[in-house]
């Protein structure tokens, strides 16, 4: 297990740098003048030779990487040059909205598509499951957005329960998780219906195998069989799905968080692309690709938790 743990600790730092790398090319050595990007065509040259010195461009690129990186890892990522205030400030306020409503809508597709999934499966080709199958494809089908306007005509505007958008702050926590919700439903129904459709499919195929057979052949009922033996097996592809959707909603409900009006990080690298302010989407673009790969190692983590056998083979 320390060894397993190792590669994957070594695997990580590895992602890191070169992400790292990728990320500091794209923004830093593409053609053009970032300095003159930011302040736009009409810039005079005194002040674009301001801002250039003000963000140490004239500084050599392995300086400029090595300073970005070394910021980075001690929490200072730069100053924004639209909001005059340092990244790190912006991104702990967003995040303390999108980290929430990312875990409330995994939390909801979760359990949402766990009892649906062992449904169909359990009732493969009957009536119940042929209507889960069409369930989860209309809501694969269907953009979450129109979910979401669907969700605030019905409960926010017809019955009045949830607010149509913002977000109260953390000051009001039972309006703040009430402003959350239609988002985090909106996030989830999708989300969910995939989820539903991997699990179904890994317990069928599961279900399949000869230590089922011998399973059932003991005496277990089916639905027994499939909750003592099979889900556990058939958990390996749903842990993937689950480390994907978090990375997802963590960093791509932008729409969502437009529609409601939700001041997240979707949000803020929007306004910041807009905004032409390069710093903020550098970092925030490292900060969420250093969250997907922390997921990726956490959902390996949960593989060998869940399944000895990768332990002893990696």
């Amino acid at each position: 297990m320390i060894r397993y743990l190792l590669r994957r600790l070594i695997s990580l730092v590895g992602s890191l740098l070169a992400a790292s790398v990728m990320i500091f090319a794209m923004i830093e050595i593409v053609p053009g003048d970032p300095a003159a990007y930011m302040l736009g065509l009409n810039a005079s040259p005194d002040t674009v030779a301001a801002l250039r010195d003000s963000l140490g461009l004239n500084q050599s690129l392995p300086l400029r990487y090595l300073s970005w990186v070394s910021g980075m890892m001690t929490g200072d990522f730069g100053t924004s040059y639209t909001y005059k205030v340092p990244v790190a400030d912006l991104v702990a306020a967003r995040l303390a909205v999108s980290l929430p409503l990312a875990l409330l809508a995994l939390l909801l597709s979760t359990a949402i598509a766990l009892p649906v999934g062992i449904l169909a499966a359990a009732r493969r080709g009957r009536a119940s499951d042929a209507a889960v199958m069409g369930a989860t494809q209309l809501g694969i089908a269907v953009p979450n957005f129109w979910f979401a306007m669907l969700l605030v005509l019905v409960f926010a505007i017809h019955w009045r329960i949830f607010p149509a958008g913002g977000f109260p702050g953390w000051s009001d926590p039972a309006g703040a998780f009430r402003a959350l919700t239609l988002p985090a439903i909106a996030l989830a129904l999708p989300q969910a219906a995939i989820l539903a459709r991997v699990l179904r499919s890994a317990l069928i195929e599961t279900l399949g195998q000869d230590y089922i057979r011998t399973a059932r052949a003991k005496g277990l009922s089916r639905t027994q069989a499939l909750t003592r033996h099979a889900l556990r097996n058939a958990l390996i592809p749903v842990l993937t799905i689950l480390g994907m959707q978090f990375s997802f909603l963590l960093a791509g409900a932008i729409i969502i968080e437009n529609v409601f009006y939700i001041p997240g990080l979707g949000r803020l690298i929007f306004q910041a692309i807009t905004q032409r302010d390069l710093i903020v989407v550098e970092s925030v673009v490292m900060i969420l690709v250093f969250a997907v790969i922390i997921v990726t190692f956490l959902t390996d983590l949960a593989y060998a938790a869940t399944d000895p056998r990768l332990r002893a083979t990696r």
